[in-house]
């Protein structure tokens, strides 16, 4: 009897068990992380480190004594500048802007590859009263700003002035810039405008001396921002005409953008275009055809000074006698002269040889 082969059963799966369902979650969740170590370790990579932020060595120290100021979360080789400044807190930042601070004694330093940094700053009184802050700013690329509590001991303190939230400050006319480039501007120099606007206060408190920040911007790069403070005061409802200075740097030329900002609002933008310094490009044309020239003709005067003579050549030139030889030459000469003018007989016109006479003519002679 034998055993009919039948259809063969299917051999049965393994179930995923809970170890391998472990380990493929325990490998999505580590792959965040290994992407972010390899960002981290990649050159040029650098990992967030928040906003900036500064810590004093003392929170209290009188004129001439030295506090240390660190940083860290700034960007890597960032150019800041430290001072210290009167009438501001870190809530309400600096009141005035730079002018309220001792920018004569500020300090600059140069963050380190991982945005941090450590600079001594000597303690001075600013132009305003208390309370002070240690402020740190980047001066150069993105702005960056932190303020740190200090107290200069001895210095005088005042309240903060009344904070006017209300007062807006709005374009009413079109902006323009007025002014002219002078010779030097052709040479080089740099260019000067002057901004001028009109603006309004749309809100219901005054605005008293209002700091502005005005930009220049190149092609593609961002705008440097520059402060510019503005003496006089906006009444609410009314308006001002205001003029700042706007200055490029030496030899600038091409197509610049020109914003007018206030606090953190944009309030106008103006094109300027800077025509190219044509004289700069002649003084550099003309030193290319100067100096070459010049060389050209050294050169050749030494080659003919160096340069070997053939043989039976020579240069003639006349003998100079000293002054003395000279001298006695010229006496002698007019000795001779007037030795001879003195044995010379003198003749008239009377009684000169016949052969000097004119010969008489007769008649029929011609």
């Amino acid at each position: 009897m034998t055993r009919q082969p039948g259809p063969e059963a299917p051999h049965p799966t393994r179930p995923a068990g809970p170890q391998s369902l472990t380990a493929l979650l325990t490998l999505l969740a580590l792959l965040p992380a290994l992407c972010a170590l390899f960002v981290l370790t990649a050159p040029g990579a650098r990992a967030a480190e928040g906003d900036p932020a500064v810590s004093l060595s003392k929170k209290e120290a009188g004129k001439g004594a030295e506090i240390t100021v660190r940083g860290s979360g700034w960007r890597p080789d960032a150019l800041l500048m430290l001072l210290i400044c009167g009438q501001s807190t870190p809530e309400r930042g600096v009141i005035g802007g730079t002018n309220s601070c001792a920018n004569a004694d500020g300090r600059a330093v140069t963050t380190d590859r991982k945005g941090a940094f450590s600079k001594k700053l000597p303690v001075t009184e600013p132009p305003k009263p208390c309370p002070c802050v240690v402020h740190v700013a980047t001066v150069t690329g993105e702005q960056a700003l932190a303020d740190a509590v200090f107290t200069v001991a001895g210095h005088s303190t005042a309240d903060l002035p009344r904070q006017g939230g209300d007062g807006k400050l709005a374009v009413l006319a079109t902006t323009r810039l007025e002014g002219d480039s002078s010779l030097l501007t052709w040479f080089g120099a740099p260019p000067a405008r002057r901004l001028v606007l009109t603006v309004g206060n749309l809100g219901s408190d005054p605005v008293e001396d209002p700091v502005f920040e005005i930009g220049t911007a190149h092609g593609v790069y961002a705008p440097q921002w520059e402060e510019r403070q503005w003496r006089g005061t906006v009444a609410p409802g009314g308006k001002a005409r205001i003029e700042l200075p706007v200055e490029l740097s030496a030899g600038a030329h091409g197509d610049y953008q020109v914003s007018l900002r206030y606090g953190d609002k944009v309030l106008a933008e103006q094109p300027w275009g800077v025509g190219r310094p044509w004289g700069v490009t002649l003084f550099w044309v003309l030193l290319c055809l100067v100096v070459p020239a010049a060389v050209f003709r050294i050169g050749m005067a030494v080659v003919d000074k160096v340069r070997p003579r053939p043989a039976g050549v020579h240069r003639l030139r006349r003998p100079t006698a000293p002054p003395a030889v000279i001298a006695k030459t010229d006496t002698n000469t007019n000795t001779n002269t007037n030795a001879t003018t003195a044995v010379l007989p003198w003749f008239t016109p009377d009684s000169a040889p016949s052969e000097n006479r004119p010969r008489p003519t007769t008649k029929g002679q011609a």
